[in-house]
């Protein structure tokens, strides 16, 4: 047919592509690109509410520094925010990785675990998961009501033992935030060919070089993913502090340009922990294909 369209298959793969981030680009447009702007706008402004209605007085970059100059809550809330983040990500990823191994292997009920671990992602969501913390259901209570701090400050530094437990008081969290990192690396195992496992075991590989040679190589894109969701997902949780602060400042104090001051200097501290995270794998890619 005359003037029908023909693409190459490259052609096609672009096309695809844009097809399929053509929708998330016009909800960003439409929904988050203007209220990112008047957030920026904002956070330059002093906003009164004056007759039902904002007044703004511009006011420059007098919000960033008091955030670091005057407010004694910001810088300490924020530390406590990358520390658990540095402290929980890398658990979850471990975990993730070991229960995607597990659940990849022949099993009876292999279906049923793998909804098991995906259900806290379901249920323990927003204000059902500010619910359970509330009651203690995000804590080991061992910790507690054996008082474990007081008995092993004499063996071990306080220093270490406090950032230790807790890491060991957050486990329950750790499994309840692994739900969707386990599908992404376990989609990710499925697609390494069995012959590459067979080659090895001809030339006398063990478990432990299969893992690094073969499976930990072929499935750094998924956990790439998967740290990266980890990371947004742990910076944007309902239990960080940093977003309870952010939230008091606007509908508690009603400082609204200050809190658009805050949301935005956090949103660069994410943004600049995402960028060493894309720096950091790869280098790692590029290692693991040396090893290949």
């Amino acid at each position: 047919m005359k003037g029908k369209l023909r693409l190459t298959l490259r052609g096609r793969h672009i096309w695809e592509g844009y097809s399929f981030v053509a929708l998330w680009t016009i909800g960003f447009l439409v929904f988050m690109a203007i209220p990112l702007v008047r957030s920026l706008i904002y956070s330059l402004q002093d906003l009164k509410v004056s007759s039902g209605r904002l007044e703004a007085t511009y006011i420059g970059l007098k919000n960033y520094r008091q955030a670091f100059t005057i407010d004694v809550e910001f810088m300490p809330i924020l530390k406590d925010t990358m520390l658990k983040m540095g402290f929980q990500v890398p658990l979850i990823l471990i975990f993730a990785m070991f229960s995607a191994i597990l659940l990849n292997r022949p099993m009876k009920g292999r279906i049923f675990f793998r909804g098991v671990f995906f259900l806290p992602v379901i249920i323990a969501a927003g204000e059902t998961l500010q619910k359970l913390t509330a009651q203690g259901a995000a804590t080991l209570p061992i910790f507690q009501q054996y008082d474990m701090k007081s008995m092993l400050q004499d063996y071990i530094p306080l220093e270490l033992l406090t950032p230790l437990l807790s890491m060991m008081d957050s486990l329950t969290l750790v499994m309840w935030g692994a739900g969707v990192p386990i599908l992404i690396l376990l989609a990710g195992l499925q697609t390494i060919s069995p012959t590459l496992y067979e080659a090895a075991k001809c030339d006398g590989a063990t478990p432990w070089e299969n893992f690094w040679k073969i499976t930990f190589p072929m499935i750094m894109p998924m956990l790439l993913v998967s740290t990266l969701f980890c990371i947004v997902d742990s910076f944007t949780s309902v239990m960080n502090k940093m977003m309870r602060f952010i939230n008091t400042l606007v509908f508690n104090k009603f400082s609204y340009g200050y809190a658009s001051a805050i949301g935005w200097i956090y949103f660069v501290f994410i943004f600049i922990v995402i960028g060493i995270v894309f720096a950091i794998f790869r280098n790692t890619s590029a290692m693991a294909k040396d090893r290949r």
